[in-house]
């Protein structure tokens, strides 16, 4: 399937969750985590954050390799969800159909602070207003960081609708 705005926008409003808190992160992050070490060669870090306090609710590798450079991609995508409130593949679909890079259309938009390369996600919930939490990928293509995420909350819905 081709990523497109409208798309993603889908993924988005497909992937609300009922509730989410520790335990919830912790069930979708394995399930990225899993899903990245059977499918991927190449190691990632799995980064699942709450929203309003930054508080930590689950982190891990999917094995040996990676870099701390990772975790620098991590809070670049962290910062353009909590920011904007979309998913960075969204954000870089939406500015590449305007032909425009995030420094052009946000002028303060620090490129060492924001980073638009898919693998950032918003956790939202039904029923709730904004943005509850943020998932992070890194270490694949921006593809398929964006992509492991989209797969492991459909599989957490499916089993916990």
């Amino acid at each position: 399937m081709s990523l497109t705005v409208e798309s993603i926008t889908a993924q988005e409003e497909a992937c609300r969750l009922p509730s989410f808190d520790s335990n919830v992160a912790w069930e979708i992050g394995n399930i990225i985590r899993t899903n990245v070490q059977q499918k991927f060669t190449r190691p990632a870090v799995v980064y699942i954050a709450h929203a309003n306090s930054s508080q930590l609710f689950f982190f891990a590798t999917s094995g040996p390799g990676t870099l701390p450079d990772n975790m620098h991609w991590v809070k670049r995508k962290e910062a353009v969800v909590l920011r904007w409130g979309c998913s960075t593949m969204g954000m870089r679909l939406s500015l590449q159909t305007r032909g425009m890079t995030l420094q052009e259309k946000f002028e303060m938009s620090d490129p060492s602070i924001y980073a638009v390369h898919g693998g950032g996600f918003p956790v939202k919930v039904k029923g709730v207003e904004g943005v509850i939490g943020v998932i992070v990928v890194s270490g694949l293509a921006q593809e398929d960081d964006h992509g492991v995420i989209v797969d492991g909350i459909k599989e957490y819905l499916a089993k916990n609708p």
